[in-house]
């Protein structure tokens, strides 16, 4: 059977985010943070969007690019602490966030690529963190009921990708991405070195190309990968 090669262009890939859509992006701060993919999601204009990212970046970077387009209603995130910006909207009801102890949120979206519909965890219990969520008994403990997390796009930064979506990440960019290229409708990765079918061994792909649905090669990279360049 011969693989399908998912090599397009980032605006064509990007195409595929609808208003209203919800949106997860990969990255742990900088690293893995797809910014190219941003910034060609702040030129295609789709609004009201909920995104999911561990954090906010920081201000004039990543996320802050969609927050200052104006495209963003909703935030589900672990922290805002390094971006002022993203402070200000949410204090002063511009946008609404949701904040997760960041096990909690990557769980979440574990669950959610896993098929299932959610976890037990005790963590949060009589904190804002579980005000609105299910509460059970369950073998004398009491438990929150955490929901899996999904979403109608996932955007990667991989380190490596071939032409069927075969994803190799570096250090922190594996912790985010690969959850969610399990737990989005379609997956679209942005990659630093784009290798023909069979370039990458198999003992160094994290993400199989089964969950990638579209696959792009970035030329030189911008100073806000500077952390990453190696």
């Amino acid at each position: 059977m011969k693989l399908p090669d998912k090599q397009c262009s980032i605006e064509d890939a990007i195409a595929h985010v609808k208003d209203g859509d919800t949106v997860m992006l990969g990255g742990f701060g900088v690293p893995g943070t797809p910014f190219t993919l941003i910034h060609a999601l702040v030129r295609h204009g789709a609004r009201d969007l909920t995104i999911v990212k561990n954090d906010a970046n920081e201000p004039n970077m990543g996320v802050d690019h969609l927050l200052h387009a104006g495209l963003v209603s909703r935030l589900i995130t672990t922290h805002l602490g390094l971006n002022s910006h993203a402070i200000e909207l949410m204090n002063s009801g511009k946008i609404k966030v949701e904040f997760n102890a960041q096990g909690i949120l990557a769980e979440r979206i574990r669950a959610g690529g896993s098929g299932l519909g959610g976890f037990l965890s005790d963590i949060g219990i009589g904190t804002e963190l579980a005000e609105g969520k299910q509460v059970i008994e369950s073998h004398g403990k009491t438990y929150i009921v955490e929901p899996a997390l999904r979403a109608d796009v996932a955007l990667l930064h991989a380190d490596r990708a071939d032409s069927f979506g075969n994803l190799a990440y570096v250090a922190t960019a594996q912790n985010f991405n690969p959850l969610m290229a399990m737990a989005a409708d379609c997956v679209i990765a942005e990659a630093e070195i784009l290798l023909p079918l069979g370039g990458l061994g198999a003992n160094e792909i994290h993400t199989t190309g089964v969950f990638v649905d579209h696959v792009a090669e970035l030329g030189a990279l911008s100073k806000e990968y500077a952390v990453v360049q190696r």
